[in-house]
């Protein structure tokens, strides 16, 4: 028996001591006595992992080697007015303080304090419980439940905006239809200049008319549908969404080569992974100057690859084992569903999404890899 840490005289232990030896070093919680000057006398196996001193370094000392610096500096005080005033501070109430570690960390336990009178004078048994797995806990259900609601806003977002397409289609049309029939007017009613304009007109909202119908195939819901594309089409499309509401795009560069093999794919969901990595990327170039993307398509084997770099400051190295898991994210806002939507969507396809973080001067490259059709492969 460690007769030392049960402030006992040597001697051979009685049936009542072995009992509370066994109590101390079984118990989950963390459980100190300390005499009427705080120095420690009892330290039983909880303590030693939760603090990572051994008994045989806490044993004798003053127990504000467990407490961090706020609390430490006044206990002394606080024991001294005790004594005085025979006011009780916090013994008998439970609360939650911090730790100190032998490492130095700085954890949260709920700590109770009891008092006893005994033969050697007054002593203290403190109770304390690790808060961590708790505060963590609770930490978790936060963020899942922020997550949640804003996966609710996103759902309705979704239904909002392929509403909203369709309402515009409908006077775009219109518009497009009165331009077009003003610009037929005969030449000795209507000037050239003004023709001019209404053609320009006329070209402007046919592409806002465009843009609108693909938003609305990127938001409403319908079953996959998977038919071979000209990829450098789909991801010229997906781009252009990508920007839009953007007041300083940065310089986007091309490298696609020609003739290119169709992807059998589904092409709202190739577009999904494409914006995606698109708005990742201009988030990471936001205030950098010679902010700029490079697009590459080209094939490899029997696949087609595109690689999407920008010029930014790469992907920190700790990010990179949860990069692509779902709600890991280092952005302010956003879940941190689209990286892990994206790989999924690109193995379903028989693919895969990749990245190169780069960093050291070098932006990240991520790589979308699909198959070619069998039919195309040589």
């Amino acid at each position: 028996m460690d007769d030392v840490r049960l402030n006992i005289d040597s001697h051979v232990p009685s049936v009542s001591e072995a009992r509370l030896s066994s109590i101390l070093d079984t118990a989950v919680d963390g459980i100190v006595v300390m005499d009427g000057v705080g120095r420690i006398m009892v330290y039983n196996h909880a303590c030693e992992r939760l603090f990572g001193y051994g008994s045989d370094e806490a044993i004798g000392q003053n127990v504000r080697m467990l407490m961090p610096p706020e609390y430490s500096d006044h206990h002394d005080r606080f024991v001294e007015s005790y004594h005085d005033t025979g006011i009780k501070r916090i013994i008998g109430i439970g609360r939650e303080v911090k730790g100190r570690r032998k490492d130095g960390e700085i954890f949260p336990i709920e700590l109770s304090v009891g008092e006893a009178e005994t033969p050697d004078g007054r002593q203290f048994v403190g109770v304390m419980r690790d808060l961590r797995p708790r505060k963590e806990s609770e930490q978790r259900m936060s963020e899942l439940q922020g997550n949640l609601i804003h996966m609710t806003r996103v759902s309705a977002m979704d239904e909002m905006g392929a509403a909203l397409a369709h309402e515009l289609n409908q006077p775009l049309t219109a518009i497009m239809l009165y331009l077009q029939a003003a610009s037929r007017a005969r030449p000795d009613v209507l000037p050239e200049a003004t023709r001019i304009i209404l053609g320009k007109a006329v070209r402007e909202a046919e592409r806002a008319g465009s843009i609108i119908q693909r938003m609305r195939q990127f938001v409403e819901k319908r079953e996959p549908e998977r038919k071979p594309h000209d990829l450098r089409k789909l991801v010229d499309e997906a781009v252009e969404l990508a920007l839009l509401g953007n007041r300083n795009p940065p310089r986007l560069v091309r490298e696609y080569v020609r003739d290119l093999p169709e992807v059998a794919v589904d092409p709202v969901q190739i577009q999904q992974i494409v914006v995606n990595l698109m708005r990742n990327s201009i988030e990471a170039l936001k205030g950098r100057a010679g902010a700029q993307i490079r697009l590459s398509i080209r094939p490899v084997d029997n696949s087609v690859m595109f690689s999407v770099t920008d010029s930014g400051p790469g992907i920190p190295e700790e990010i990179l084992p949860t990069l692509f898991k779902a709600f890991s994210t280092s952005k302010r806002t956003g879940l941190g569903l689209g990286l892990a939507i994206s790989k999924t969507i690109a193995q379903n396809h028989g693919g895969d999404l990749s990245v190169e973080p780069g960093g050291k001067g070098l932006g990240a490259t991520f790589v979308l890899q699909l198959p070619a059709p069998a039919a195309d492969r040589t």
